[in-house]
């Protein structure tokens, strides 16, 4: 139990990080502002200094007025574009990468009604700081298999995950959702420890700039770890290329491989199959951003984080309906129908599924890395976690 006074620091230091967070929020905001919610007929537009914003009226009235906030990704894109509404609301969505997201929920002005944000720095803003400002939806809005994250020098005599140990390996970050999984995957199917390798954290980001800058509940380090910090104009690849280091953890592709430089390469080379047998073992599709949800804006709207559910899988189905339609001939990978089918074969045909139920196997794997590689002080549980008029919601579209 903690005393008073511990309570009263810890709320002294959110408000503290809160204030500081603002003043760099606005300069690291990309992508443009979009409309969230239209009717079926051409909306009526409720401001004339804003025309993305769309009139909506609903079982609620005329319409609640949210801001939402995420990555412009295709199973997301009718929230943006408004073919898809969150019922009883007039709603505009602003699209901006994990970095912002994260900054704005933890430490910015928290004016956004719902946020993607990611996984690991939420569980560790609650288990570590108290933070409870939002909790999450059952919405899982970016997963990815995590094997193909591992980068290794060609000439270092790395060909299974157990000659890591001892290697100097880079990273961006070091607590960030996609790392940890990473760290997870090689403990828990491997047996490589983090204190088994010396990491090297770099500032610079040799990828694609895709998150929009690093918030600090993605660089936690904890005891026990050998963390040195690379100096400030070097980026990981620069480190691989002159040998500084032995191997990369990266969550997109760092420039290094981008480049095909044949100093490096994956250390899966088949990781897809190394992956779809991972998900038959584990049933773990890791989980790197979730949706949230304002509480003040929930316990004022009760209704709210369901139509927020239902609007998220109604956008997504829509997504399915589209590659099963049109997406083999509109996108231009030569296999995109065949990847299509094989994914539905192996996965069933709602591959990315929403819902607790449905991912309980992911979220308490990232649940279990976070606590097992000491970044967070407690183990979490579900209950917690989850807006509790979420916890048996499930989807019901099919397509």
């Amino acid at each position: 139990m903690k005393s008073k006074q511990e309570s009263a620091k810890n709320s002294t230091r959110r408000k503290f990080l809160k204030q500081a967070g603002v003043a760099g929020l606005a300069a690291s905001i990309v992508g443009p502002l979009s409309a969230c919610s239209k009717s079926d007929s051409k909306p009526e537009s409720n401001s004339k200094s804003d025309p993305t914003v769309s009139k909506y009226t609903g079982p609620h009235g005329e319409g609640l007025p949210i801001t939402m906030a995420g990555y412009e990704y295709s199973r997301v894109r009718g929230l943006i574009d408004g073919s898809v509404i969150v019922k009883g609301c007039s709603a505009k969505f602003e699209v901006t990468g994990i970095g912002p997201l994260n900054n704005h929920a933890f430490f910015g002005p928290q004016t956004r009604d719902i946020t993607e944000i990611g996984l690991i720095p939420y569980i560790l803003a609650y288990a570590n700081d108290e933070f409870r400002d939002y909790t999450l939806l059952p919405i899982p809005v970016l997963r990815l298999f995590r094997h193909k994250s591992i980068y290794i020098r060609t000439d270092r005599g790395i060909k299974t995950p157990a000659d890591l140990r001892g290697k100097k390996v880079a990273t961006v970050g070091y607590s960030s959702s996609g790392l940890t999984h990473v760290r997870g995957i090689l403990q828990e199917q491997y047996g490589v420890k983090p204190e088994e390798i010396e990491w090297i954290s770099t500032q610079k980001d040799s990828g694609a700039n895709l998150t929009g800058g690093v918030s600090n509940w993605e660089k936690v380090r904890p005891k026990g770890v050998s963390i040195t910090d690379a100096p400030a104009n070097e980026d990981e690849s620069t480190l691989l290329i002159s040998g500084n280091v032995d191997a990369i953890l990266h969550p997109a592709d760092p420039k290094v491989y981008q480049d095909r430089n044949p100093i490096v390469e994956r250390m899966f080379k088949d990781h897809r199959t190394v992956e779809k047998e991972f998900f038959t073992e584990t049933g773990i599709f890791p989980i790197m951003h979730c949706v949230a949800i304002r509480k003040e804006t929930a316990k004022a709207n009760p209704w709210l984080p369901k139509a927020v559910f239902e609007a998220y899988s109604k956008a997504k189905f829509n997504d399915y309906d589209y590659m099963r339609k049109w997406g083999w001939a509109a996108d231009s990978l030569p296999w995109y129908g065949q990847e299509f089918n094989e994914t539905r074969e192996l996965m069933g045909d709602n591959f990315y599924p929403y819902g607790l139920e449905a991912s309980k196997a992911s979220y308490e794997a990232a649940f279990r890395y976070t606590y097992e590689q000491g970044l967070s002080k407690r183990l979490v549980t579900l209950e917690e976690m989850f807006e509790k008029s979420t916890l048996d919601l499930e989807e019901n579209f099919i397509i």
